[in-house]
């Protein structure tokens, strides 16, 4: 299993991903703007019970690939990390858009856990984010794969649920006041596109220096 230095890291990485909004903490807090407090949080159990659907993906996912080739898990390692740093230039580069979030009608409590659920297991870029990320933090000579892969997921899904729920009590704390501005989602593009490319760039790091004292 990941020793306490590498859970640590992979403790701070994923935080410093959470902190900055995404897809589904914009989906939470306008649930949580139109709705209020508690539909905020069923929202954040709906998105983070699909986020359990990717991280049991990606367990199995990678295994196989290990079990194939060692060869293929570090490519897949390489290509995770270019994939992260790709995300950092695509939002350092994007444009703000103009124009206000459209708040979602009124839902029942149900119906907005499935929404997040759905949305979260449909998104492809969830998908390939998990499978991307989880990795970096996985060391096949620590033992099997899928139960790291399975435990790193535990730890983001914990996380997640936190920072998630802290978006959804202080957006509905502050509906009345709460405003999306061009300007404001180009920050976010900025902070977020730095987070990527920073953690691209360690786990790529991190990646030559685990292959070179392997093969010394």
């Amino acid at each position: 299993m990941p020793d306490l230095a590498t859970l640590a890291l992979f403790s701070a990485a994923t935080l410093a991903l959470l902190v900055v909004p995404g897809p589904a903490v914009v989906y939470i807090v306008t649930r949580s703007v139109a709705q209020g407090r508690s539909a905020g949080l069923v929202s954040v159990l709906g998105i983070h019970a699909g986020s359990v659907v990717h991280v049991a993906a990606a367990a199995l996912g990678v295994s196989a690939l290990l079990a194939a080739s060692a060869t293929a898990f570090t490519l897949v390692k390489y290509l995770g990390a270019a994939y992260l740093v790709w995300l950092g230039l695509r939002k350092l580069m994007a444009r703000a858009e103009s124009g206000e979030a459209v708040e979602p009608p009124a839902a029942s409590r149900r119906r907005v856990f499935w929404e997040g659920f759905v949305v979260n297991v449909l998104n492809p870029k969830t998908a390939i984010f998990f499978l991307a990320f989880l990795p970096q933090f996985a060391d096949p000579a620590a033992g099997p794969i899928a139960p790291q892969i399975l435990l790193l997921g535990v730890i983001w899904i914990i996380l997640g649920m936190a920072s998630d729920g802290a978006f959804a009590l202080l957006a509905s704390a502050l509906a009345g006041r709460l405003r999306r501005s061009a300007r404001a989602r180009r920050r976010l593009d900025v902070t977020s596109g730095a987070v990527y490319l920073g953690l691209g760039a360690v786990t790529a790091l991190t990646g030559e220096r685990a292959a070179a004292s392997g093969t010394g």
